[in-house]
């Protein structure tokens, strides 16, 4: 049997999320917990508005929940350790028929990260297949979602501190990772990018997703977070990531046309250089989730650039209750394709 990950712009069935619990990322501050609480909500409500959203959610948090979310979103409850769907859901794919299958990567909390604990979010993948009535496709790689983009069409972006990372995968090497992500999401061509935003190394982050910098627009197109403020880390870091975009072709022979997301103005918050960016964003049926950072003309020139390169309606929610907590829209929803199954 042979499985391929669909692209993000291609018909989904549903968009699935996970609702903050207390715990290190949310934080003792009340009002920026109930914040964060507020964001999470607005992104699953926005996705609503485009097609059904499912909600995981902690038995300890139902009621913070149900008090802010549409009645039109399904909840359905389990145990979590934090909320991060994107990392600790299933990546879905399809085979062959178009049947449902759901692969379930093994989590270790970002590379075994001092701060978090991962017990119960290592099996939330299986518990979504199982809801989703897919087909369990388990794996030994520790991956995520949020370190992986396809083109539908067997080209993967991934980076070399992820996959390789010797928290996640010490014994891995580059082949074996191709060779599981051929198994598992039938990825042909692998375009190996050396890393991700500099924020990310630090000890809240993931070491590199590319979901935070980098994600196809449609086959051959691919939107990169752009910085243009030679004071910023990063400046640095998206020309190298561009110099690897130039040179790499995809599955099908082409060379890629690189659309820049330029990132907004501001370059530092209280903890030092921000990774605020736009390449983290939900792609849901006919529109976009996009992240915003509270700069009108930066916001508005993100999703008009976001959306002529999907042809959709994009929806900005302010995302830097997110950020502060260590990722995007992106990192907090996980899609499901549509498929023949029901």
């Amino acid at each position: 049997m042979t499985w391929n990950m669909p692209a993000e712009f291609a018909p989904q069935e549903r968009v699935w999320m996970a609702f903050p619990r207390v715990g290190n990322t949310l934080g003792d501050d009340v009002a920026s917990a109930d914040l964060a609480r507020d964001t999470w909500a607005a992104v699953a409500n926005a996705a609503a508005g485009f097609e059904p959203v499912t909600m995981v959610v902690d038995p300890s948090a139902v009621a913070e929940a149900t008090r802010r979310l549409s009645s039109e979103i399904e909840i359905v409850e389990a145990p979590l350790d934090d909320y991060w769907m994107r990392d600790i859901g299933p990546t879905f794919v399809l085979d062959e028929t178009g049947a449902l299958g759901g692969v379930d990567w093994t989590f270790n909390g970002w590379g075994a990260n001092a701060w978090a604990t991962w017990e119960r979010d290592d099996r939330i993948a299986s518990t979504v297949v199982g809801l989703a009535g897919a087909t369990h496709l388990p794996s030994t790689l520790v991956n995520e979602g949020g370190g992986i983009h396809v083109d539908g069409e067997g080209t993967v972006l991934l980076t070399e501190t992820v996959q390789l990372d010797p928290r996640r995968n010490p014994y891995t090497d580059k082949r074996r990772v191709e060779w599981e992500l051929q198994r598992t999401i039938g990825a042909t061509s692998f375009i190996w990018l050396p890393r991700g935003l500099t924020r990310d190394y630090e000890s809240s982050g993931t070491r590199g997703h590319v979901d935070m910098v980098a994600t196809f627009a449609e086959p051959g197109r691919v939107l990169l977070h752009w910085q243009d403020d030679p004071s910023h880390p990063d400046y640095a870091v998206v020309r190298q990531i561009r110099a690897v975009l130039e040179q790499a072709t995809d599955a099908a022979g082409r060379s890629l046309e690189i659309i820049e997301l330029p990132a907004p103005d501001t370059l530092r918050d209280e903890d030092g250089f921000v990774d605020w960016n736009y390449a983290n964003h939900l792609v849901v049926n006919g529109g976009v989730i996009a992240c915003g950072y509270g700069e009108p003309e930066a916001d508005a020139r993100a999703a008009g650039i976001l959306g002529d390169a999907y042809g959709r309606e994009v929806v900005t929610i302010d995302a830097r209750p997110i950020l502060e907590r260590g990722g995007g829209i992106h990192c907090i929803t996980q899609q499901q394709p549509a498929s023949s199954a029901r």
